[in-house]
């Protein structure tokens, strides 16, 4: 267990601040899993189990909640009664906790809290990519930005003691790169230890209106404090290497532009700023007034230039500043080496030549996994649904659905919204509506949606695609599971109990890989007046195959295939492939799932014996 060893390792940025929580002593880790932040809760996770297994005791709490927004609330109540805790989750994660957030910085934290937050430049898994350190101006709180593995995890114990200085949750802002970069980290001690906390009443944490307008002067306050302690912080530092030309960035573009200092031998002052909300005016002011002219490099919004742009004004400082607009420095997807060479070295007017790649890179678009039931539950539906079926979908391994052959995926805003976007669909047109949601997307946020549906008596079919675990994110646990997160029992929610409970009265459970009960389902369920639920119950097939080893191997009968070609263009397992004029199959993608069979008119596809 590589995060409770000693000395230096080397960890993911995700495993490196999980080891800073583990070395600040937390007593509470709570998460609602997402990519960029999983591997934090995962680590969590992986040593209670470990410990437990071990039969020693797990001196902290561990819980992946239902969603972000609960997740927020258990740890915010856990600080309030004295304990340390930690809630990480992905940018738009804090978009569903930001209902409590917003409060929770009036009421403030009393143990250490931090809420980590992985922004995700470039959209590489998420529906956006929102610039999270606007949170932190937004809600008035504290906001550190590491730009490796280290500083991930030294960060995360500051964090912790921020919060309890200032008496605020201290917002963790990670990207995709630093969340995913792996570099060597020197580990402290571990002196873990069970603590059980007192909530002490004080009448300041109910905020009704009296209390509120009390409560809001004293965070601006706090956050004067937290003002100092930034001009005072170790992360916030200048780096000169001569020259009388600045840059002032940080997270990921700060090792960029360090290379592109070293690269092109540029002489100039680097001041990197890892407390990044509030600014440390003051050293900002002292570096503005040393140097000729300055550059900010930073992913996406202008937040650090604008508040420069301020700064500077206010205390009418002349100098030059440059950020966004310039070169290919723009407020959308990350930066790399070369957008930021090339604005540094027109920055500083010298020439540099990007060297052209004269590779041909294949795209290679992600496809549901062989055997993956979403695909024969997709099959089914196109199979029985009018072809101009509307179909709202969801977060989710199942969101692929959008591509070719499939096309069931039509319209997507955030977790849950394919019921709540079905909802409007039903009643704005007259064509039959198919929402698409995963189990663990339906308990997170599906829910109150399909109670408007109800209530309403909208008119849709709501195909809850149940496949026993959080998939996308990496096998984790939520409500219809019997087991959580630390690996203890758990109460596994009833799904069909639960839907005919919020009073859908025509619900149907189905294996999606028997093809004509699933598509008879579904046709009556789009036949159905009223709203319908289908609930496709099948594994997720990586999860199968932890389980059952063994499987069955299909083959192609060559004598028997009329090369139709359905198996690839229709049911597109990637399994199938072209040998020349010959359908084949691939032995060692196939997963036994028995779909194809049936998909096949001419019985081509039979069983290797």
């Amino acid at each position: 267990m590589d995060l409770l060893g000693e000395g230096k390792k080397v960890l993911l940025g995700n495993e490196a601040i999980a080891r800073g929580a583990l070395e600040a002593d937390i007593d509470i880790a709570t998460t609602y899993p997402g990519t960029p932040s999983s591997e934090i809760a995962d680590s969590l996770a992986a040593v209670a189990r470990y410990l437990k297994n071990a039969g020693k005791e797990v001196p902290f709490y561990f819980q992946y909640s239902v969603n972000e927004k609960v997740a927020l609330e258990f740890a915010a109540a856990a600080s309030h009664a004295g304990l340390r805790a930690l809630t990480c989750m992905k940018h738009v994660g804090l978009n569903v906790a930001s209902d409590a957030l917003m409060t929770y910085a009036y009421i403030g934290s009393k143990g250490g809290h931090v809420i980590v937050t992985a922004d995700d430049p470039s959209c590489h898994s998420s529906q956006n990519e929102q610039d999270n350190r606007c949170y932190a101006k937004f809600s008035s709180l504290p906001m550190l930005e590491p730009s490796s593995p280290q500083e991930a995890k030294d960060m995360t114990m500051e964090a912790i003691e921020l919060s309890e200085k200032l008496e605020l949750p201290v917002i963790l802002r990670t990207t995709t790169r630093i969340s995913h970069v792996r570099g060597v980290v020197k580990l402290g001690k571990l002196e873990m230890k069970e603590k059980k906390g007192k909530f002490e009443k004080s009448g300041l944490t109910v905020t009704v209106p009296e209390v509120a307008r009390k409560l809001h002067p004293v965070l601006l306050k706090k956050m004067e404090k937290a003002r100092e302690m930034s001009n005072k912080s170790k992360f916030n530092f200048v780096e000169d290497f001569g020259g009388k030309y600045g840059i002032i960035t940080s997270g990921a573009a700060y090792n960029y532009v360090r290379e592109a200092v070293d690269d092109l031998n540029l002489k100039c002052k680097i001041f990197k700023i890892g407390m990044s909300y509030p600014l440390p005016d003051k050293k900002i002011i002292e570096f503005l007034n040393e140097c000729e002219k300055i550059i900010v490099v930073e992913e996406l919004e202008p937040f650090m230039e604008e508040q420069i742009r301020t700064i500077i004004e206010q205390n009418d400082i002349d100098i030059e500043i440059y950020g966004k607009g310039f070169g290919e420095l723009k407020r959308y997807y990350e930066y790399n080496m070369d957008i930021v060479y090339a604005a540094l070295a027109k920055f500083f007017g010298i020439k540099w030549d990007k060297k052209e790649s004269k590779e041909k890179i294949t795209d290679r678009p992600p496809v549901l996994c062989p055997g993956c039931p979403h695909r024969a539950t997709y099959y089914a539906v196109k199979q029985v649904a009018p072809p101009d079926t509307i179909y709202p979908t969801d977060i989710g391994c199942y969101t692929l659905g959008l591509l070719p052959p499939y096309k069931t995926a039509d319209f997507l805003l955030c977790m849950g919204s394919s019921i709540g976007t079905g909802c409007g669909f039903s009643y704005a047109t007259d064509q039959k509506v198919v929402a698409f949601i995963g189990d663990s997307t339906f308990y997170h946020a599906g829910l109150p949606a399909l109670v408007n549906a109800v209530h309403h008596n909208h008119n849709f079919v709501v195909a809850i695609l149940d496949n026993s675990t959080t998939a996308m994110t990496g096998h984790q646990p939520h409500p219809g599971n019997a087991i959580d997160g630390m690996g203890n029992e758990a109460i596994a929610m009833d799904m069909e109990k639960v839907v005919k409970g919020l009073g859908v009265k025509h619900v149907e459970v189905i294996d999606p890989r028997n093809l004509n009960e699933a598509k008879e389902a579904f046709k009556r369920a789009l036949e159905y007046e009223g709203l319908s639920v289908i609930i496709s119950k099948a594994p997720c097939i990586l999860l199968e195959r932890k389980i059952k080893k063994e499987r069955k191997l299909y083959q192609v009968n060559q004598n028997n295939c009329k090369k139709c070609k359905i198996c690839i263009t229709k049911f597109a397992c990637p399994a199938f492939y072209f040998d020349d004029d010959a359908i084949k199959i691939n032995a060692a993608l196939c997963t036994g799932c028995g779909v194809c069979p049936q998909v096949c008119p001419f019985n081509a596809i039979e069983v290797v014996k």
